[in-house]
């Protein structure tokens, strides 16, 4: 439970009663109770909500306590130092078994210690690696429940490691009121960043480039895009540094290698004083929420940095490496994640660790919601076996702590685990990987994709609503940082990964792309062309389906990474916004916040509940209809790609202020221009062009929805590889 809940006392408001009034008279008595009860409403100035896990450093009036689990281990040592370069501890302090060890728990109290102090745990142990056991007395192991961590590996000549160091946190801070945004889900559009390569180029012109505070001074270009929540790539401790303190020839740019869940990155912070991060994260957070916009972590709780057999003791490894990990035969990794090792999430010391990290980040850092990366390997058991209803899935959803929170998972894992559509309850989201390749897969022109298409747009029942799970379990993507941006997407047919040192061999090679005539930049114009279609057809679609949106950071001005697909060891201008391309492409940045703009505006293409084809709220025209070409009811067997979508507004009783407005939605991913005939349903009212991806800048968007209205006819034609959508002007009767 929260370890405090600092609020006004009841004898601070009596005192306060007091001093408001004289002497009370027998009439004034239920006058005085009704100050009383409006102090009592008065929120105080420093009300916080404040997390404190069991484990770890924690400051006391008098000092450190420290407290860490470890079942197996013989002795246990604390090490203090006085400095971050210092290589060797100030002090060392002995863990008495007698003492200071309770049940699987060492814990003791250091006087006179304060925020900043240095420390590492050292254990002594076994060293049975056919049982489980890797204990090493010499290393020096992190806390897994450090807040901070400062430093970096230093250079060893004498085979010890010496990571880096942790720090003891004062977690005070001025929140000023701050609270979770609380937004619906239903109404989020997912901006997914990483918080060095935002602001790490010299064109981002801030103070603090590639940090937190960086982040601070791009919160106007965010709000002026419009997203509602920033998805920010792992920002809890990774390495910087290999274990002998040397430069990685390939650095952990992405951060996916977890060295201390609790603790936000140091490296990301503009500040180098040890704990720095810290506030600096807060102050992040605190400033995107004045903003209204919601902070998402995507969190990594499927493997460590600590590798496989071959790997370094940094810290579970010398702690209790058979409870932390999935181990085959007792001695080796299992490795679901692809990274060597594989957390034991399932095991209920482990699963305790996690939840309280959860809350932690909630609770402490205000953040609003995770994605969790390969989280089918939290449906797998003690011994790797995925199961049904695993508990720490449905103990995640139901959790009373993280009730305000949004929790996405990504749905698959390394091992061949991919339960997109069945991953946990409703509480659950999940990135739609069906959704990015039937998307992709239409829009480059492979048959049989009309169908997925008009599935994936509709908010992919296929996949939820069988469980009685709403659309917005659906978060919709075309792109990711894993794999091309929009821009390589519509201008590589293969991967060009050569930057990496791998021969090319790393990334996907599935990646449903198309150059269109030249592999990467051209100067031809038709390709420029039916690139820059392409690009806005994918976005609009993104941007117009039933689910949850989410686009990758630098989509929207055509980011490239020169056609790398998996730019994980990229800490360069590959990976990192060039500013540039924001003034450069003005016109897809604008086209981009005008579509996020209509969203908002529009519940008829963010609904709760699914299409179902019916009539609504008696109208003759149902929520859904789908037409082919010539305004007749779609022929799903047809063989072209090209259908309308007709979207009713939804009832009154869903849109109380009655915002939503018929909308019709035409897709041709032909190689021809072709003749769309408004259906019937359409005639007779009066319809506003808004989106012509074929169309020049400024004509491909109508912000205010005012564009031309349909000839007389009611036929329009729909260019080569394009979208256009029309919109009623008029409030559904």
């Amino acid at each position: 439970m929260p370890d405090r809940f600092v609020t006004c006392g009841f004898s601070e408001l009596r005192r306060a009663h007091d001093g408001l009034e004289g002497p009370r008279q027998p009439n004034q008595a239920s006058d005085s109770r009704s100050d009383l009860y409006m102090l009592m409403r008065q929120p105080c100035p420093d009300l916080q909500f404040a997390y404190s896990p069991p484990f770890g450093a924690t400051l006391t009036e008098k000092g450190v306590q420290f407290s860490v689990f470890s079942r197996s281990a013989t002795e246990m040592r604390l090490l203090l130092y006085n400095k971050v370069t210092d290589r060797e501890p100030a002090q060392v302090i002995d863990f008495d078994r007698g003492t200071d060890r309770w049940g699987d728990v060492w814990s003791l109290h250091v006087p006179g210690l304060e925020a900043g102090q240095l420390y590492h745990f050292q254990a002594s142990g076994p060293w049975e690696p056919e049982n489980g056991h890797r204990f090493d007395s010499t290393a020096r192991l992190i806390d897994p429940y450090a807040q901070a961590l400062a430093g970096t590996y230093q250079k060893q000549t004498d085979g010890v490691v010496r990571p880096p160091k942790c720090v003891v946190v004062d977690g005070s801070f001025d929140w000023e009121g701050d609270r979770h945004v609380r937004r619906d889900v239903s109404e989020s559009i997912i901006y997914e960043m990483h918080v060095r390569g935002f602001t790490k180029s010299k064109t981002a012109k801030v103070k603090a480039p590639g940090s937190y505070l960086g982040v601070i001074e791009k919160i106007p270009y965010l709000k002026s895009l419009g997203v509602t929540s920033v998805e920010l790539m792992p920002v809890h401790e990774f390495p910087i540094r290999d274990p002998q303190g040397k430069k990685l020839s390939r650095p952990n740019y992405w951060g996916y290698d977890p060295m201390a869940f609790f603790a936000p990155h140091r490296g990301y912070a503009h500040d180098s004083a040890p704990g720095a991060q810290v506030n600096e994260f807060k102050q992040m957070v605190k400033a995107l929420h004045s903003a209204g916009i919601e902070v998402i972590l995507d969190v990594v709780f499927n493997h460590t940095c600590e590798g496989n057999e071959q790997g370094p003791t940094l810290s579970f490894k010398g702690l209790e490496n058979q409870v932390y990990y999935i181990l085959s035969e007792g001695q080796h990794y299992c490795n679901y994640s692809g990274c060597g090792n594989t957390i034991n999430g399932n095991h209920p010391v482990v699963r305790e660790m996690i939840f309280h990290c959860l809350r932690h980040w909630v609770h402490n850092y205000h953040v609003d919601g995770f994605r969790f990366d390969l989280a089918s390997i939290l449906s797998r058991d003690r011994n790797g076996n995925l199961i049904p209803n695993p508990p720490m899935v449905e103990l995640i959803a139901e959790d009373p702590m993280l009730a305000d929170t949004k929790i996405i998972a990504e749905a698959w894992d390394a091992a061949g685990a991919y339960q997109v559509g069945s991953f946990g309850n409703h509480r659950w989201a999940e990135w739609n990987g069906r959704y990015r390749d039937d998307v992709r897969g239409f829009w480059r022109g492979d048959a049989g994709t009309l169908g997925p298409l008009a599935t994936r747009l509709a908010g992919s029942s296929d996949l939820y609503q069988h469980a009685g799970r709403p659309p917005s379990c659906s978060v919709n993507l075309v792109t990711t940082h894993d794999g091309f941006t929009m821009n390589d997407l519509v201008s590589y047919k293969d991967k060009h990964n050569e930057a990496n040192g791998e021969d090319n061999n790393d990334g996907d090679n599935h990646n449903i792309s198309d150059n269109y005539g030249v592999e990467g930049p051209t100067r031809k114009k038709a390709i420029s062309t039916i690139r820059s279609q392409q690009v806005r057809n994918m976005l609009a679609t993104l941007l117009t389906s039933q689910g949850v949106p989410m686009i990758v950071s630098g989509d929207e001005a055509r980011r490239t990474q020169k056609g790398n697909n998996n730019a994980y060891c990229q800490d360069t201008d590959i990976s990192w916004f060039d500013w540039r391309l924001v003034e450069k492409n003005a016109d897809l940045v604008r086209f981009v916040s005008a579509l996020i703009e209509f969203r908002k505006n529009q519940p008829t293409i963010r609904r709760r509940e699914y299409l179902t084809g019916q009539p609504v709220d008696g109208r003759k025209v149902p929520d859904v209809s789908w037409y082919g070409p010539s305004g007749d009811p779609l022929n799903w067997d047809q063989g072209e790609l090209a259908m309308a979508a007709y979207i009713a507004a939804p009832s009154r009783i869903d849109d109380p202020e009655g915002l939503g407005r018929d909308v019709i939605l035409m897709f041709n991913s032909t190689g021809d221009h072709r003749d769309f005939h408004f259906p019937e349903i359409a005639r007779g009212t009066q319809w506003n062009l808004f989106v012509d991806t074929s169309a020049p800048s400024p004509e491909d968007i109508y912000p205010d929805v005012d564009g031309p209205m349909p000839p007389n006819n009611r036929i329009v034609e729909v260019g080569r590889h394009s979208m256009r959508i029309y919109v009623c002007n008029a409030v559904p009767k």
